[in-house]
């Protein structure tokens, strides 16, 4: 089920921080964390724009699977 905030049309048309979308949603390894983490298989290039998307944070992959979106602006604080 998306979050109604992802259903929005008027979201996905406008530039979105990660911060907007809320607090972060951690996913979890399915068979349990690895034992030797490679942070290039934690990230998979966006089809529709280009962007890395970070599969560990829920919140980044909801937003890609729109199919109209526009990246989003990753601001570390």
């Amino acid at each position: 089920m998306v979050p109604e905030h992802f259903r929005r049309i008027e979201c996905l048309a406008a530039m979105a921080k990660l911060s907007d979308l809320g607090p972060p949603i951690p996913g979890k390894q399915h068979g349990g964390e690895p034992e030797d983490e490679d942070d290039n298989d934690n990230f998979y290039t966006c089809p529709i724009c280009g962007q890395q998307v970070d599969m560990r944070d829920l919140r980044q992959v909801i937003w890609h699977e729109q199919p109209k979106h526009k990246p989003l602006l990753v601001v570390v604080e």
